[in-house]
């Protein structure tokens, strides 16, 4: 794809999130950007519907963790539909995770919520990105090089989730706990 190919894709995009009513081809959502940024196959099974199962241990741990921390200093917000960040009472916008262990997933994660702020609704914020079970917070900011990986994410999203077949298999190290193990590497 060209340079002008891939701006013409992103301005779609941001053009079709600042008219709710239109319905963009692709809605990307948080875990999207964090799936992507974890396993590309992921991203597809998920964009064709193929949920994992919200059952188990893990799901549960992250999820139970997220409910409970900072939950007297922060206060959920649902964007368009589908897109669910937490404000802190200073203004921040907060991202709470287990484990560090997946980092980079999670920090894009969170600069896609202050970008789709920032680029979208015209909202300029910071974030926070938090490990409470480490007792880690990091202060995050998006600056150019952060718009420029968003940008790329997004990008790289909608050209995922419009393939007709998953990418490739690319076996990492955590494909093992990865609950779509079975239908991926049958």
């Amino acid at each position: 794809m060209s340079e002008e190919e891939e701006a013409d894709v992103l301005e779609r995009y941001i053009a079709a999130e600042r008219e709710p009513h239109r319905d963009p081809r692709v809605r990307i959502t948080g875990l999207m950007v964090q799936y992507y940024h974890v396993c590309k196959r992921e991203l597809w099974f998920m964009s064709r519907g193929l949920d994992i199962d919200r059952e188990t241990t893990n799901i549960q741990r992250g999820t139970h963790v997220d409910e409970t921390s900072y939950d007297d200093r922060r206060r959920s917000y649902q964007i368009n539909g589908r897109i669910q960040l937490d404000l802190l009472d200073s203004g921040d916008v907060m991202e709470v995770k287990v484990s560090s262990t997946l980092e980079k997933p999670a920090r894009m994660q969170l600069l896609y919520y202050l970008w789709y702020l920032d680029e979208v609704l015209d909202i300029e914020k910071d974030g926070v990105l938090a490990y409470p079970t480490e007792r880690k917070r990091e202060e995050v900011e998006l600056d150019q090089e952060a718009r420029e990986a968003v940008a790329d994410t997004v990008r790289g999203i909608i050209d995922v989730v419009e393939r007709d077949a998953p990418p490739a298999l690319d076996k990492k190290p955590y494909c093992d706990a990865c609950l779509y193990q079975d239908i991926c590497w049958v």
